[in-house]
């Protein structure tokens, strides 16, 4: 059983100018979300800056996001970590907000082998009963998982998906072949949807669908439905677009983007820097290109 099919969004994690968690907004998110559409809720994954909330703002903001949706869409959170005994100590927590889900990025900075990646894993498993969604992307942290190394988690029961965005069709396509279908494949690039969903993807977990959930939404579902045309058509439409909400490092454009719309996704978190003139202006070109109004 996937955990869910079409597009979910990598919510941002809307903050206060003093840089609070703005609990209230994200209520505000999550519906507008869900009413445009989306599939599932991702939280307090990279685009939620996550690597800056407190373990107890992690698991306000998943109570949240649990208690907002009322079962309408899954919520798959946050609970990776370069620490095993912490990540497993935070995915009990997650585990007992009510997520449906855990979303697990390789460990970072220190890194490990790919041994030490199955060993981190299978202990989430071991830890908690929620189905677990592990996240490549090796450009972030430093490690890539390899496709025996995915075909190896995916004899494990609770590993039911990967977000790769490690960008290597090649590479995605050895894993695919490997894991024979035991492991739910999700596109972490906006710019790959359509071609994994071509390789047996289920879906995206997509950060321009912070601005646009109804138009990312569409994308999956026409592709999946058969009408890969009207699909092209719309990822075709959106490339400017994409390209420039990833003109510096996400969240800080789709934050910007949201800002421009009158959303009030507020700052990122520092260290993360406010937008450079010359990209933001790029970017609010290619939205009103789009036919997004803007505040």
């Amino acid at each position: 059983m996937s955990i869910f099919t079409g597009s979910g969004v990598a919510i941002i994690t809307p903050f206060n100018q003093d840089q609070s968690v703005n609990y209230n907004k994200l209520e505000d998110l999550i519906d507008f979300q869900i009413d445009g559409g989306t599939d599932c809720i991702v939280i307090c994954g990279t685009t939620g800056e996550a690597s800056t909330l407190t373990d107890e703002e992690q698991i306000e903001c998943i109570k949240v996001a649990v208690t907002r949706t009322n079962g309408r869409v899954p919520v798959i959170a946050g609970a990776g970590s370069n620490d095993t005994r912490h990540g497993l100590e935070l995915a009990k927590k997650v585990q007992g907000a009510g997520a449906d889900g855990l979303l697990l990025v390789t460990p970072y900075y220190n890194k490990t082998t790919q041994k030490g990646l199955i060993r981190h894993y299978s202990e989430y498993a071991a830890a908690c009963d929620l189905p677990i969604m592990i996240y490549n992307v090796p450009s972030r942290t430093g490690l890539n998982i390899l496709p025996e190394t995915a075909a190896e988690l995916s004899k494990v029961d609770s590993i039911v998906a990967i977000k790769d965005a490690s960008g290597n069709i090649g590479q995605i396509m050895d894993m695919v072949a490997r894991c024979q279908g035991r492991l739910d494949l999700y596109s972490g690039n906006d710019d790959q949807i359509l071609p994994l969903l071509a390789l047996g993807g289920k879906g995206v977990v997509s950060v321009i669908a912070n601005i646009l959930p109804q138009e990312t939404h569409d994308i999956v579902a026409k592709y999946l439905a058969g009408d890969r045309e009207d699909a092209l058509k719309l990822a075709s439409d959106l490339h400017q677009l994409m390209n420039t909400m990833f003109s510096e490092t996400n969240p800080i454009p789709v934050k910007a983007a949201m800002n421009l719309m009158g959303m009030n996704a507020g700052p990122t978190r520092r260290p993360l820097y406010p937008m450079e003139p010359e990209n933001l202006e790029l970017m609010k070109q290619a939205m009103l290109n789009y036919g997004i109004k803007l505040a």
